[in-house]
């Protein structure tokens, strides 16, 4: 009544499944973690933050074997958007480096996502009057490399 198949199937493997090279969960969790840390670093980067940046750039390194390239490429966006952004990519960073183990990009990432709440939080909080009744003018923001 039926005809058999005579074609192979296409969930049959493949005659030379061993042809291509293949990753493991923790190579390509390695590389997700390094993508995740370099858009934070160009983020920090564009905020002004050298010091963040570069213990950024040192996780960056021991995850790709080689120093990023730091480009502090200006996006023109305000400071509020950029710690925005850049809390959202530590976010990812942490959620990553928790599923790998690696404790020393998940304080980082942690670290990074707590100073980036803490300056969103202090950009929309008006600033404390003085004795005088009236609040200081605040010096105006200015990123690093800007002109």
């Amino acid at each position: 009544m039926y005809e058999p198949i005579r074609t192979k199937s296409v969930h049959t493997p493949a005659d030379h499944a061993d042809d291509f090279p293949h990753r493991s969960r923790e190579e390509e969790l390695d590389i997700q973690l390094a993508g995740h840390l370099a858009a934070l670093l160009a983020v920090t980067d564009e905020l002004g933050l050298g010091e963040a940046g570069d213990r950024i750039a040192e996780q960056v390194a021991r995850l790709r074997g080689a120093p990023p390239a730091r480009h502090a490429g200006l996006t023109d966006a305000a400071p509020h958007t950029l710690h925005l952004r850049a809390h959202a990519l530590a976010g990812r960073a942490l959620v990553v480096a928790a599923s790998r183990a690696d404790t020393a990009a998940a304080i980082l990432a942690a670290e990074r996502m707590d100073a980036h709440t803490a300056a969103m939080a202090a950009a929309t909080t008006p600033p404390p009057a003085d004795a005088s009744g009236t609040a200081p003018t605040p010096a105006p923001v200015r990123l690093v490399g800007a002109l």
